[in-house]
């Protein structure tokens, strides 16, 4: 008999499953391409406002919409039971660099191109708001979901998250940025001293993190966590918490 999800993650796993299935009326807005065709003529698109709001509020949130509302996230997910497989490999991480870096070049080059931003249009490049509403758009997305399916089967669970997500270090740079201005957000805490070494937290990580490892060393901080939960609510001792305070302030009790 399968074990019920704790409630939090089950209205975690119900949000990131809606945010997936709704992926047809909303890909062009996490769309690598539309900010791009949008720079060309001098418009601010749909995507790069969304890229924008990303980055704002993971100055205070971190990477929660990875884990709660990313609609290749709530995939990725999906598939875990057919290959829950963590992604150790942590040069893994790197590689959306390599992606992100010639984007964002390509997308600042467009617009110095076009004279810079001209307008806002946030449907730009939909119909009537809706991203999959012609035929010819479905190989666009079946593409997209190739990707991050034929990675979360080969390679392990959320290995797109790890090697190609495009949004990804928006957030990470955010993260970074607030950890520089010490402002208040939400993280984790661990408490080293409450910890038992089952090591439960580091089986169920969505996203292959070592967490028992951090909780242990006094370093929660981690540029890859999604701050999913999935460590707090699977931690029977309650060693690990959710904070919301500057990073001075999450400190984590480590053992002597």
């Amino acid at each position: 008999m399968l074990r019920q999800l704790p409630l939090r993650q089950r209205i975690r796993t119900a949000l990131i499953t809606i945010s997936f299935l709704l992926f047809p009326l909303t890909i062009y807005y996490f769309s690598p391409y539309v900010i791009i065709d949008g720079a060309m003529a001098g418009i601010v698109s749909g995507s790069a406002i969304v890229f924008g709001v990303m980055f704002l509020t993971s100055l205070f949130f971190g990477r929660l919409w990875c884990g709660w509302a990313c609609p290749a996230g709530g995939l990725q997910e999906v598939l875990v039971p057919v290959n829950g497989r963590p992604v150790q490999a942590r040069w893994a991480d790197r590689i959306k660099w390599f992606i992100w870096v010639p984007w964002m070049l390509v997308i600042v080059a467009m617009f110095i191109q076009a004279g810079g931003p001209q307008r806002v249009d946030f449907f730009h490049m939909t119909t009537n708001g809706i991203s999959m509403a012609e035929p010819s758009n479905y190989p666009i997305f079946y593409v997209v979901i190739g990707l991050f399916v034929v990675l979360s089967l080969t390679v392990g669970r959320r290995a797109g998250c790890h090697t190609i997500c495009w949004m990804a270090p928006f957030m990470i740079l955010a993260r970074k940025t607030r950890n520089a201005l010490g402002l208040p957000a939400l993280g984790l805490v661990g408490d080293a001293h409450a910890c038992v070494d089952c090591r439960k937290c580091t089986t169920h990580c969505p996203m292959s993190l070592d967490v028992h490892g951090s909780v242990n060393n006094g370093r929660m901080e981690d540029p890859e966590c999604i701050l999913c939960g999935t460590c707090v609510d699977n931690c029977s001792k309650h060693a690990i918490r959710f904070t919301f305070q500057t990073p001075g302030q999450q400190v984590t009790a480590t053992r002597q």
